[in-house]
């Protein structure tokens, strides 16, 4: 695992094989000036972004300094602690990434796309709850696997934890998922149905993503192969939680209306599950009743 110093005037990246020291963890949506790993490596790279200054490397800073402040020596953050030219180790990071953060010791959500300032209590919620941040695919399994989350606006104020009562009413209404999934989303009394409800909502900017970015959800390693297309990357993903699972709730889908192309037993895409998010773990001989609850949303 790589991860980035906090303490170094400059951005430093270390690895760690076996033994991991405490870090904290970033989560994100990305922008068009990220700082990526490549920037890092060559000195002349890193002093040009530096000296350009822009929103990528304001947001590495200070989240290394957010880091710093509460005491983490290391931070990593998908931009830059990944190099996505290497596909093997792209693929490890995709399959390892849930882990990542539930075994982080400070997650820390940045919306970059909500600045409370003067803003009354009803507005700043309104706010909270349309963020960009709970419409992406990634930013499920980041939400889901840490112990607790501090959220943080785009001046790094403070905006509260995952765990808070008040604001976790409003992550609830703004991502439709239980207090028992926010708490424990692996939970054996989940169904793969409601899983999957959960990221009926959620779009990824390449289209394999929407598959690969629930592997962690649901225990799965599969090699992610990017040309497949979504529908191949959720098929593939289905065939793998069937192996692991009893769970029979994965066939409570529903197609939308306006599709008449013949269709099989598994779904095209989280977006089939949106009506499921109230289906419970069913085994083979309760699948009838899975159907009929499903159907009951129409």
């Amino acid at each position: 695992m790589r991860l980035l110093r906090t303490s170094t005037p400059e951005p430093v990246l270390e690895t760690f094989v076996s033994s991991t020291p405490p870090y904290a963890i970033l989560s994100h949506t990305w922008g068009n000036d990220e700082v990526l790993f490549q920037d890092l490596l060559n000195d002349a790279r890193r002093d040009a972004r530096r000296s350009e200054g822009g929103p990528g490397w304001q947001k590495l800073e200070a989240s290394r300094r957010f880091a710093r402040e509460r005491g983490f020596e290391y931070i990593w953050n998908d931009t830059c602690c990944i190099d996505k030219e290497s596909s093997a180790e792209l693929s490890e990071c995709i399959n390892s990434m849930f882990r990542f953060y539930s075994e982080s010791s400070l997650c820390v959500a940045f919306i970059s796309d909500v600045s409370f300032g003067n803003m009354d209590q009803t507005a700043r919620k309104k706010e909270f709850e349309r963020s960009r941040w709970f419409s992406r695919g990634w930013t499920l399994q980041e939400l889901l696997a840490p112990s607790d989350i501090v959220f943080v606006d785009a001046g790094w104020a403070v905006i509260g934890l995952k765990s808070d009562r008040d604001l976790g009413k409003h992550i609830r209404q703004a991502t439709a998922i239980s207090s028992e999934g926010l708490a424990d989303p692996l939970s054996p009394r989940i169904s793969v149905a409601e899983r999957m409800s959960w990221a009926s909502r959620r779009q990824t900017t390449r289209e394999e993503d929407i598959a690969y970015c629930l592997m962690g959800l649901f225990q799965v390693n599969m090699p992610p192969l990017y040309g497949e297309g979504s529908y191949n990357a959720f098929l593939r993903l289905q065939l793998e939680i069937i192996k692991l699972s009893r769970d029979r709730s994965i066939f409570a889908w529903l197609a939308s209306n306006d599709n008449l192309t013949h269709r099989g037993l598994l779904a095209n895409s989280p977006q089939e599950f949106l009506a499921s998010g109230t289906v419970r773990f069913s085994a083979e001989s309760q699948i009838g009743q899975v159907v009929a609850t499903v159907g009951s949303h129409q």
